[in-house]
């Protein structure tokens, strides 16, 4: 496995369920089948990340699908665009797995012997994907605990990275990139979530669709997916409790998306594909 030590940045080897470093830093792998690389002293709190409601809160919206299609997009890019034999994949902000699984599948099916990574500072939300995600017989997906800003991957051991919505360092994706390997991102696009951001702001305002520039790689395909959900069973509320702008809402508005059956709501992505140019 392409995992580095977080404390000293020596490889990791597997030594049944423990992984070492040359120096002897040792990381044990949880019952579930996940591996925290996240010290104690990298954290700004005592529990970063999603906590348990915002996590099964993404947990359930994400289950139906009215994300699918930006994921199939998203996996047609990879597909496309990976110029490895044996491909491996980082799933950045991966919370509860939903996306990590699915792209894991789809490059396991085109290439033999590929892996994907799952990386969340959420240790609620890895534990959970690994429990649901991760089996004795599939050695394709993993895991880990770990900050976006201190990625616990060996240099060049990356071929494609995955990041919807999260950050990270332009130094710190250089360094893990293989030469001409891939970051592909996704980003809302201008009229994401209008009409519920339209409940809970006076004057809603666009996001902006200005490309990223990321020092090191070039960008070579944009694509939008926009397209309206229905939201039915409560799905709405779910769908604001994983939003940034949850804290905002009335308790009329929560009342009334909870029982709401037919919540009608655009969803608006940038995927963009940008592949590395230096070393």
């Amino acid at each position: 496995m392409p995992y580095s030590c977080p404390l000293c940045h020596q490889a990791l080897s597997l030594d049944q369920n423990t992984f070492r470093c040359a120096n002897n830093h040792q990381f044990d792998l949880a019952k579930e089948g996940y591996v925290n690389l996240m010290p104690a002293h990298h954290k700004r709190s005592k529990d970063p990340g999603d906590n348990k409601e915002m996590m099964q809160a993404r947990r359930e919206f994400l289950d139906t699908d009215y994300y699918a299609p930006m994921r199939e997009q998203v996996s047609m890019q990879l597909l496309q665009h990976i110029n490895a034999v044996s491909p491996t994949l980082l799933d950045i902000g991966c919370g509860e797995g939903y996306y990590t699984q699915y792209f894991s599948k789809q490059l396991a099916v085109k290439y033999q012997g590929s892996q994907t990574f799952g990386l969340d500072i959420s240790k609620a939300a890895i534990r959970y994907a690994a429990k649901r995600y991760t089996t004795k017989d599939d050695n394709t997906t993993h895991f880990c605990v770990a900050s976006s800003h201190r990625v616990p991957f060996a240099d060049q051991s990356l071929d494609a990275i995955v990041r919807i919505y999260a950050p990270c360092k332009a130094e710190e994706l250089n360094r893990v990139v293989s030469a001409s390997g891939i970051i592909v991102t996704v980003t809302p696009g201008a009229r994401h979530l209008y009409e519920l951001r339209d409940r809970i702001y006076d004057g809603v305002r666009l996001h902006s669709e200005e490309a990223e520039e990321i020092s090191g790689f070039e960008l070579i395909e944009e694509q939008k997916v926009n397209y309206s959900m229905t939201l039915t069973s409560g799905h709405a509320y779910d769908l604001l409790q994983m939003t940034p702008f949850a804290w905002k809402a009335t308790e009329e508005l929560r009342a009334e998306l909870k029982s709401s059956q037919a919540f009608e709501c655009e969803a608006d992505f940038n995927i963009r594909v940008y592949r590395k140019t230096s070393n």
